[in-house]
């Protein structure tokens, strides 16, 4: 098992946007620009985050307020290295972070 690997989550709603595009991919190609080893992004079924009237749970309800995880894994220093910017776009929004052991996948010989 690998260490020194965090995940990070960004708490997000649908129609969360960063000039003009949806948040959710916003970060995600930032994240593939700064070199991260990937990135998710994880749709909810029901959520609310503080503040919100009321939490979402059905379609006709949701209307862009679909909560969205955004997920990522790396290494601790890639993690600080991107944190900064990610809290720059995410700056209304939580964001988790957490040590993580990683097991890598075994490479196949041929």
């Amino acid at each position: 098992m690998a260490t020194g690997y965090q995940l990070v989550c960004v708490y997000l709603n649908e129609s969360d946007e960063w000039e003009g595009r949806p948040l959710h991919e916003a970060i995600l190609e930032f994240l593939h620009r700064s070199g991260c080893a990937g990135g998710t992004v994880l749709p909810a079924v029901a959520g609310f985050t503080a503040g919100a009237s009321a939490p979402a749970s059905s379609a006709e309800n949701l209307q862009g307020r679909r909560p969205l995880v955004v997920q990522f894994i790396d290494r601790a220093g890639q993690v600080a290295h991107v944190l900064p910017t990610l809290r720059h776009m995410a700056k209304q929004r939580l964001i988790t972070m957490q040590e993580v052991q990683v097991i890598l996948p075994q490479l196949e010989s041929v």
